[in-house]
């Protein structure tokens, strides 16, 4: 008779990583988030079976994600600290610690810091993609540093937010 532990034991299992601040990636954001993200598990950074990422983004009081929509991804974000509302296909939504959002393909999103302290949130993506847009907005960035003054989105960020690069089926200001 073969037990458990000894099936368990002959199954090829999976690979372990430990993430930390020092080796997620993390960017500045430019207007009108401003604040910044951070990516710890993505396509690139780890051998994974399913297509992900999950990563940290923290936004400042006053701040915005602007409105989007994915085409083919499922988002998950769960609210930790701070205040805000999220606008979900018109519907608003009170953001608060112990939250989560569950955002299907297509759902209108965009989400405002109301609050007087930075709201931040974990966020999970499949299949992943939204990691490379932070990278392609934003600028590196280190734990601890200060933040920088408000910056401007790159000239090309029609081309970074096309439907051709598959995590924006649109965009608004």
């Amino acid at each position: 008779m073969t037990t458990s532990s000894q099936q368990q034991d002959t199954q090829e299992k999976g690979v372990v990583y430990y993430f930390t601040r020092d080796t997620e990636a993390s960017y500045w954001q430019p207007k009108p988030a401003n604040g910044h993200v951070s990516v710890a598990v993505a396509p690139g950074m780890t051998k994974m079976e399913r297509n992900l990422a999950m990563g940290t983004q923290t936004l400042p009081p006053g701040g915005r994600v602007r409105e989007h929509a994915h085409p083919a991804n499922e988002e998950i974000l769960h609210f930790v600290s701070g205040t805000g509302t999220a606008v979900v296909d018109g519907d608003e939504y009170k953001l608060e610690p112990g939250v989560t959002l569950f955002l299907g393909k297509h759902n209108s999103h965009t989400f405002l810091n109301s609050g007087d302290v930075d709201l931040h949130w974990v966020w999970f993506m499949t299949p992943s993609g939204l990691e490379t847009f932070f990278r392609d907005i934003g600028r590196p960035r280190k734990h601890g540093e200060a933040a920088p003054q408000p910056f401007e989105r790159p000239t090309n960020i029609g081309q970074i937010e096309s439907a051709d690069n598959g995590v924006f089926t649109y965009t608004k200001s």
